[in-house]
């Protein structure tokens, strides 16, 4: 990796393959929330732009194309038509992928139904978490990187391109494996944390403290973390992604700026849209 005037960073930290796992539910407007997203479509329209984000980004990498790339969906509920247009856009591709039903039912008795807040966990929430577990359980099978995905996030067409290419570089710096967010989320910016500075392929990338449920990791940390990361398919937190939290005080998690991805979750949210980029260019360039 050659970046001009710091020269070369010989790469020990080469990525052999990457297991896309995406969690879709294309029938449930918001997890949470009843207001709109951006854009206010249906919830099937962010899964396949998301879709076919991430597979743009990895068509348009040449760097990619030396590595095994695997996808698998996972999804809980939807509609036969839904599920027919998501294999119409991986036909149309040409690229293979493993679809998963969600049976949430293997996971219920496993999930405490109060909450860390005292509260009754909703069924969105269930299913939300089971969703999470299988997931976890098929990257048994993943030989090295993982990308945790949920289906509302568009990437822009560099998106798999830098985050392989910089976690090459920087876990070959810092000599250890590492966390990915592909968003630059706006609560970052609420507050005045301490950060480090890392450089990528073409972007900076900011160590963080906390994320959603959609970031970039290794076979080897899911395993070295598993009882914490299960723990959150188990228990409602608060915040739901505390188990996250927590391993982030032992390894690194960083985002990039400017984002790569954004979230379509409703405009005002801060766990939202991502400063500085133009959304609606990203979201009309992913149309189906």
């Amino acid at each position: 990796s050659i970046n001009l005037p710091l020269g070369e960073v010989k790469i020990t930290r080469k990525i052999k393959s990457l297991d896309i796992i995406i969690r879709t539910c294309t029938d449930v407007g918001m997890l949470t929330q009843n207001k709109k997203r951006i854009f206010e479509k249906e919830k099937v329209e962010y899964t396949l732009r998301s879709i076919n984000s991430i597979i743009q980004s990895i068509k348009l990498s040449e760097q990619l194309k030396e590595i095994k790339i695997k996808f698998k969906i996972i999804d809980h509920n939807s509609k036969k038509e839904n599920l027919d247009k998501i294999n119409k856009l991986f036909k149309f591709h040409s690229i293979n992928y493993k679809l998963i039903n969600l049976d949430v039912t293997k996971f219920q008795k496993k999930i405490k139904k109060i909450n860390q807040k005292k509260q009754p966990v909703t069924a969105n929430q269930i299913s939300n978490m089971s969703n999470i577990h299988q997931s976890l359980l098929e990257s048994n099978e993943s030989e090295d990187l993982i990308y945790f995905v949920e289906d509302d996030y568009i990437h822009t067409k560099n998106s798999l391109n830098e985050m392989v290419l910089a976690y090459e570089r920087i876990s070959s710096q810092i000599k250890k494996d590492l966390i990915m967010c592909p968003a630059d989320y706006p609560y970052l910016y609420a507050k005045a944390d301490q950060t480090q500075i890392f450089l990528g392929e073409k972007y900076h990338w900011r160590k963080i403290e906390e994320s959603l449920c959609t970031f970039l990791t290794s076979k080897k940390i899911v395993d070295k973390h598993w009882e914490l990361l299960k723990s959150m398919c188990e228990f409602e937190h608060y915040p739901f992604e505390k188990p996250l939290h927590q391993i982030y005080e032992k390894e690194i998690c960083i985002s990039p700026i400017p984002s790569l991805a954004f979230h379509c979750t409703n405009i005002n949210s801060i766990f939202g849209l991502s400063p500085n980029i133009n959304w609606k260019k990203i979201w009309e360039e992913n149309d189906i």
